[in-house]
């Protein structure tokens, strides 16, 4: 490639992560300042290192995770050497020199070696089938070492090897992890989550030695090329298990030889200032190579923090300083969400608050000293750990929200639903994306200065959600709130989200087509783009999935929303509202009197009646819901659900001088006869005794009223923020036909509509002539839609008494800890 003269050289040496977040920083900000040369000694550009897991386990290609093509490269004019490993530095001419002799003269010289893993010195390392997990070389030897061999050994129980764990067992190999700690991942967690970790991969068929040191290797016979296969692991203990294949994947260590041949200074990592500068000043080092303040870090967020602030004085302009990092970690292990961040030890000066539901797979723990957060553990729900991570950086103090910490952000605002208002509730300062260190801020300047409107737009120019994908519902949720009625999102356009390319009704199909039954299964079988999904897609999932399959497929409460999850619903200070099932709105003396003690007894700060002519008891303790429950023995009302609220009713016959059909006893026989029913979205009804209609049967999902000939059916009326009139589908004659008819409708809205669709909405999309041909012209789909709501319910139990009933699913609700 022709160079221009007039410019400086830049010559990068490791063509990984690091090294290439730093050129992209410099092209943004001095384009035209350096002829760039890259040489790399993998045979491939720039890739995703993070997502070599998903490749080991199926889910992703090898192109899938390039990051900078060689078009981008030739586009940049970027000279590339691939397959080339630079040997010698001579800094006195300013050359470097590769293995065969290539060379390129350097004005500025930035070193991004990464690192390698650690190997242990123990007999048998250097057998055939002994490797570590750290580039695309490794993962795919042990894809083809799955072809042909059964017994895995993975040495280490951190990320790394329980990611290779996961995917060599969905390889087809029996895998062992073996740790020389009591627990897995015990930089990133404590004995609790770890434990509970241990127990959820148990279950997904990988084996554990623990406390286990590795003495030697055995080798099997040699072949004819006088090579010796990996055939026995032992312990110091004596123990020997098969190992056609050992997997080291217990660290890394700083790769700093080269540095360290050409004179400069080294102390375990190439040793950089506040700039990122060398001993000597015209050579530079970022990344895994790097020892700063004397720490090296292994995470990808400061690696791309200094990244900015080196390409900021390649530049010259001479600005910004890397003063280390405050680091968090969010990961994913086999579809389980984990976050740690700070000091989540503690020690005699610290105190902890701690929530634990073992059953429900939760366990959240933070660290207080002098009234602020010091560190935190989250399992199975890290929603709120970008928020406890901005408190631990900002120290902020928490003592006037200490109640409601471990409710999260959501229960300190007029927020609905978990994490809906995450974004809104952010400051611009507040990171998003932990792996790219992008902040909220960041995104939003970028959608409104270069007219971002798509997920893939945001990723490209910010980076942010490109990288593990966990915070990919975040930025969609930025993306909306800051394009308001100018942005269309995935779900109701193209994709279900910014995970998969596929639309909802394509989702659908595919889950009836493969009767997956779980959301890891679907995942895989779709072929997520990010395997573990994020807030947006999951539950949406897991609703597919136990429309598709009911009595079969299996509900991940994790993949829905808090108010589903603990069955009633959150308000903005953090407690509860608890509103019973009174089934058409008529109730006993004996209820109201039980509603009455329990107010008395719970101190209930606001007893209400509804729109929906229920009683609403307001500010509840969250540690007071079972008791409550118990104490009242009447069914929940499925007021937080997606699925069957109030079904609303008017006197009607019985006693009104107007009425002309029964409409509570009407209204009683739907509501126990839909009860418990899920939906895309909330589903009321009501009945009305005659067309005067006091029960407002015309603006609910679906509505009758009563007429002298029998009954009229209104479908898709809503009366939220715009209201909706229903529209009439038809008039029958009995109160079979009410049931058969509005339980049709309500079936065929369960099986077509999208996820967070309301009934008006799918209405809108499919049309109404399409609902009666369904509906009235097919009098055989009618009834087999029925028989499906109908079967669907079957068994159905009520949430509050299971919950009463069900000892081990009490530790949710229990006081927490302090």
């Amino acid at each position: 490639m022709q160079k221009t003269p007039s410019k400086m050289k830049l010559v990068v040496v490791g063509n990984g992560m690091a090294g290439m977040r730093t050129v992209e920083e410099l092209l943004k900000i001095a384009p035209e300042l350096y002829d760039i040369t890259v040489f790399g000694d993998e045979p491939y550009p720039n890739y995703n290192r993070i997502m070599l897991s998903p490749v080991l386990a199926n889910e992703q290609t090898v192109d899938d995770i390039i990051l900078n093509t060689r078009e981008w490269y030739a586009e940049h004019n970027i000279t590339l050497y691939t397959n080339a490993r630079i040997n010698k530095i001579d800094r006195k001419n300013r050359v470097v020199y590769t293995e065969d002799g290539t060379s390129a003269e350097y004005d500025r010289l930035l070193l991004a070696t990464g690192s390698k893993p650690f190997m242990l010195p123990i007999p048998g390392k250097d057998l055939e089938g002994v490797i570590g997990y750290r580039d695309i070389k490794d993962t795919n030897e042990m894809i083809a070492t799955a072809k042909t061999h059964k017994h895995a050994v993975v040495i280490g129980g951190g990320l790394l090897g329980l990611e290779a764990a996961n995917g060599l067992k969905i390889q087809g190999m029996e895998v062992t992890v073996v740790h020389k700690n009591e627990w897995l991942l015990e930089k990133q967690l404590d004995k609790t989550a770890g434990k509970m970790l241990q127990k959820n991969l148990e279950a997904k068929g990988l084996n554990f030695l623990l406390q286990k040191n590795t003495e030697l290797l055995i080798g099997d016979t040699p072949d004819a090329n006088g090579k010796c296969r990996v055939k026995t692991a032992r312990f110091t203990d004596g123990l020997e298990i098969a190992a056609d294949l050992v997997v080291m994947a217990i660290g890394i260590r700083p790769n700093f030889a080269l540095a360290e041949s050409a004179g400069i200074y080294c102390n375990k990592g190439i040793v950089v200032n506040d700039t990122m500068q060398t001993y000597d000043p015209r050579i530079y080092a970022v990344g895994e190579c790097v020892a700063h303040r004397g720490i090296s870090y292994g995470l990808v967020a400061p690696l791309f923090e200094m990244a900015k602030v080196c390409a900021t004085h390649l530049a010259n302009f001479g600005i910004g300083l890397y003063k280390g990092s405050v680091t968090s970690t969010k990961l994913k292990v086999t579809g389980i969400d984990l976050f740690s961040a700070g000091d989540f030890t503690g020690d005699s000066d610290t105190e902890e608050i701690v929530l634990h539901d073992a059953v429900g797979g939760i366990y959240k723990k933070l660290v207080i000293k002098n009234d602020k957060i010091i560190g935190g553990v989250l399992y199975g729900d890290t929603t709120d750990g970008s928020w406890y991570f901005q408190m631990l950086r900002d120290g902020k103090a928490i003592h006037e929200i200490r109640d409601h910490l471990m409710f999260g952000q959501d229960s300190l605002g007029n927020t609905g639903h978990q994490g809906q208002n995450k974004a809104a509730a952010m400051n611009n300062e507040m990171e998003v994306c932990g792996c790219n260190g992008v902040c909220k801020g960041t995104i939003v300047k970028a959608i409104q200065d270069q007219g971002l409107f798509t997920i893939d737009d945001v990723k490209k120019q910010t980076k942010a959600g490109s990288s593990c994908g966990s915070c990919v519902g975040l930025v969609e949720q930025i993306l909306a709130s800051t394009l308001g009625g100018g942005y269309a999102p995935p779900s109701t356009s193209k994709a279900i989200c910014g995970c998969s390319d596929k639309n909802h009704e394509e989702v659908r199909a595919e889950i009836r087509a493969h009767k997956y039954l779980n959301i890891p299964d679907a995942m895989k079988g779709m072929a997520w783009r990010t395997p573990n999904g994020c807030a947006t897609c999951r539950p949406a999932l897991n609703y597919y999935l136990l429309s598709s399959w009911p009595h079969e497929a299996v509900d991940d409460p994790q993949s829905r929303f808090i108010n589903e999850r603990v069955h009633a619903n959150i308000q903005k200070d953090g407690t509860f509202s608890v509103i019973p099932r009174m089934y058409g709105g008529v109730t006993t003396p004996d209820q109201l009197r039980k509603i009455a003690d329990v107010a008395d007894k719970y101190a209930v700060p606001m007893v209400k009646v509804t729109g929906g002519q229920r009683i609403d008891l307001l500010g509840v303790k969250k540690e007071d819901l079972m008791g409550m429950w118990k104490d009242l023995d009447m069914p929940s009302g499925y007021a937080y659900a997606k699925g069957i609220r109030t079904v609303k009713t008017c006197v009607g016959s019985e006693f009104c001088r107007f009425g002309t059909q029964n409409s509570t006893q009407m209204g009683i026989d739907i509501e126990k006869a839909f009860d418990h029913m899920w939906a895309p979205h909330k589903v009321k009804f009501a009945v009305s005794g005659c067309p005067r209609n006091c029960a407002e049967s015309g603006i609910k999902d679906v509505g009758i009223i009563g007429v002298d000939s029998g009954w009229e059916i209104y479908v898709g009326g809503n009366g939220g923020i715009k209201t909706e009139a229903a529209q009439f589908l038809c008039k029958v004659k009995g109160h079979d036909e009410v049931l058969e008819y509005s339980g049709a409708f309500i079936q065929i809205y369960r099986e077509e509509a999208r996820y967070l669709d309301r009934t008006v909405h799918w209405i809108e999309r499919v049309g109404l002539e399409y609902v009666k041909q369904r509906i009235l012209e097919d009098s055989e789909g009618r009834k087999a839609a029925y028989e499906r709501l109908l079967f669907a319910l079957q068994g159905v139990v009520d949430p509050w008494a299971e919950r009463v009933n069900n000892r081990d699913k009490h530790k949710e609700f229990e006081t927490i800890s302090v």
